[in-house]
């Protein structure tokens, strides 16, 4: 098999091309190494728009405006409480599941608006992936039934199609080699870092265009942290990247956008300071970033 997905006519069918349209240095001790100027700014792949979400009678985000770009991996950053898993969740709508919530704004994939009507949640959800914070593995299902799964629900039945595809995203995932003669092993016999990197291939199996992750690696242990990080540097490439952390160290390190965000007067979250990740830790427009950056509070 080669080591690159293959799109089939029935999941091309399903998945239809969606078109793309300073103060002094400071030293925190945080240098950002992600080489943020390799971004392209004009490649956007996700626009948000004065994005807030409500549930019920409480404002937990408002007015949040940046966008995800191409080959690049944009870090949420910011205190407890702040938004960020409430943001990075309402780029797949998985707020639609919880009773009295509201998404105010917009938030378009390509030139579509995900919020509008048009989208199907079900289909958003294969092109816009999302990896939580604890691995989540189908516990019934073998690795392979696992990395597979997203494809048999989309209608691919072909034995041929899902074995190349399951080692294409293993393959990506950097789990190919230590998993690839025990396919059959069940998905919960893995390590929490292989779990973890199973999941991510699940995620990619359907080729998606965005990859949300909610601090996929602070259950793990520092090995499967560096691991990770170094999968995302390689990720990138392929698909755009939306990642919450808490770590300032892994922010600086994997991400080449990053958008720091902080609760309001009013308990709300909102967006503080957004940029290339160099900048936004070594050239911060706000003085509030640069305290949390460098430690002065959350």
């Amino acid at each position: 098999m080669s080591d690159q997905p293959v799109i089939t006519e029935q999941v091309a069918r399903q998945q239809e091309p969606i078109t793309l349209t300073a103060p002094a240095r400071r030293d925190s001790g945080l240098m950002a190494t992600a080489m943020s100027h390799e971004v392209d700014d004009s490649a956007k792949v996700m626009r948000l728009q004065s994005l807030g979400v409500r549930f019920g009678d409480k404002l937990a985000v408002r007015d949040v405006s940046f966008d995800v770009l191409e080959n690049c991996v944009v870090a949420l950053i910011g205190p407890s409480g702040s938004g960020k898993t409430t943001v990075l969740r309402a780029l797949n709508r998985l707020h639609d599941l919880t009773p009295g919530s509201k998404v105010e704004g917009q938030v378009h994939l390509g030139e579509v608006d995900i919020y509008g009507g048009d989208l199907d949640a079900t289909m958003l959800r294969s092109r816009v992936g999302m990896v939580f914070q604890r691995p989540n593995p189908f516990p019934t299902m073998n690795i392979y039934q696992n990395v597979v799964s997203g494809l048999r629900f989309a209608g691919v039945t072909r034995k041929a199609l899902l074995d190349e595809a399951a080692e294409a995203a293993l393959v990506a995932a950097g789990l190919w080699e230590s998993v690839r003669f025990r396919l059959k092993a069940p998905a919960t016999s893995l390590s929490g870092g292989e779990q973890q990197r199973m999941c991510i291939a699940r995620a990619l199996a359907v080729e998606p265009q965005v990859l949300l992750m909610d601090e996929p690696t602070s259950a793990l242990d520092p090995a499967a942290t560096a691991r990770i990080e170094e999968l995302l540097s390689e990720l990138r490439e392929r698909v755009a990247i939306v990642i919450v952390t808490h770590n300032m160290q892994q922010a600086a390190r994997v991400s080449q956008r990053c958008a720091f965000m902080l609760m309001g007067a009013d308990r709300a979250g909102e967006l503080i300071e957004f940029g290339p990740t160099d900048q936004l830790f070594n050239h911060p427009s706000d003085q509030r970033t640069a305290d949390y950056i460098d430690g002065r509070f959350g």
